[in-house]
């Protein structure tokens, strides 16, 4: 079996090792060595990733106790001197131990198990089995930073058969053969085989981002280490920014966004009003017709669109037609009619302008990829009356 070296120093990130076998598996090289530190997938923690003489570490899994490499091409046999990829595994690490402080003391508060866990790029999704406010997970993240400034000892071991027997620790599912505890006292006891910080100092800050319902229960995202610092400086600067853009100071930023929304609706109201009159003075210059009406326009909202073709189904006939857009970027068609059966209708008119689109006997919407000369030539050639 692979030497594992990873369960005995998890800050091992140079070692040498020898190639004992590489293969062609479907997923491509695969090198096996006599022993590592390349830490595969497992406890919801992603494969490292890193160099074995030389070659690139693609990804790496386990398989009956042997540890596969995959790489880029396949290492010679022999002896090489190889390298983890440090800054990737110490902020998983940072946010894999932060994760069992936070689920560790959700669980002793609240009786909340940790039921799903998932390590993404840039931030971390954890499932739990209860419903909690975001105001009790931030006197979680509150307590859990409070473990972190305490520096308590992360201690991973494998206990006996009757040793485990007597301990009480947390377990997504029943666990087969050997079992490695991960402790962190008066915090968390947890089954888990992935690599950990020394000391939960060494994790850095713990930050709940969000959290919602799900399941019955709550999913947030958390974020811990330089992971957490990241997502600082990346908010920092859209604060900074949103600041220069409204003139406003950086703790402000909120209520000048308030004000900037409050003043939007009631362009949007006066917009609306003016589409409104906009659409009944267009129609009001329409004559009346026995033919069909063919309209366009480069930008009426939907509602003021909608009150000018159902005023225009007064005065014709036929159908009443309206095209927003340009021949540019293609048009939205909205056609109203009184006397047209217009979903029957709908495939001979779509068939001529290029559109798509469908509806109601009385009217139908879509959109027109032919210019504005062919579908005015169509409605004043069209016998459908």
């Amino acid at each position: 079996m692979t030497e594992k070296l990873y369960y005995l120093d998890s800050h091992l990130f140079s070692f040498e090792a020898e190639v004992l076998e590489t293969r062609r598996s479907a997923r491509g090289v695969e090198a096996r060595l006599d022993r590592t530190a390349f830490f595969p997938e497992g406890g919801g923690q992603p494969a490292d990733t890193g160099t074995i003489g030389g070659v690139r570490v693609l990804d790496v899994h386990e398989r009956e106790g042997e540890i596969w490499h995959l790489c880029e091409s396949a290492p010679a046999p022999g002896a090489h001197a190889c390298a983890v990829d440090a800054e990737q595994r110490l902020r998983r690490m940072q946010n894999h131990s932060g994760e069992h402080v936070f689920s560790g003391l959700t669980h002793r508060k609240y009786g909340a198990e940790n039921v799903g866990f998932h390590m993404a790029a840039d931030c971390m999704t954890i499932d739990f089995d209860k419903e909690l406010s975001f105001e009790q997970l931030s006197g979680i993240e509150y307590e859990a930073n409070l473990a972190v400034r305490a520096n308590i000892p992360v201690r991973s071991f494998f206990p006996s058969a009757e040793e485990l027997a007597a301990l009480e620790y947390r377990s997504k599912k029943e666990l087969d053969g050997a079992v490695r505890i991960v402790e962190i006292e008066g915090v968390d006891r947890c089954a888990c085989c992935a690599p950990h910080v020394r000391a939960t100092g060494e994790i850095g800050v713990i930050k709940l981002l969000t959290a919602e319902r799900h399941r019955g229960g709550v999913r947030l995202t958390l974020v811990c280490g330089m992971d957490a610092l990241d997502d600082y400086r990346r908010r920092q600067n859209s604060v900074a920014r949103i600041s220069a853009a409204l003139s406003a100071k950086r703790g402000e930023v909120a209520e000048a966004v308030e004000r900037v929304l409050e003043a939007e609706e009631k362009l949007k109201e006066r917009a609306s009003r003016l589409g409104m009159a906009y659409a009944a003075l267009r129609a009001a210059n329409v004559e009346p017709t026995e033919g069909h009406i063919c309209l366009f326009d480069e930008g009426l909202s939907e509602a003021a669109a909608r009150e000018l073709v159902n005023r225009l189904t007064e005065k014709t006939a036929g159908a009443a037609a309206l095209f927003l857009g340009s021949d540019e970027s293609g048009w939205r068609y909205i056609i109203g009619s009184r006397q047209v059966d217009l979903r029957a209708a709908a495939k001979e008119i779509n068939a001529a302008i290029g559109g798509r689109g469908g509806g109601k006997s009385e009217m139908i919407q879509g959109s027109a990829a032919a210019p504005a000369a062919e579908i005015e030539r169509f409605f004043r050639n069209w016998r459908r009356l």
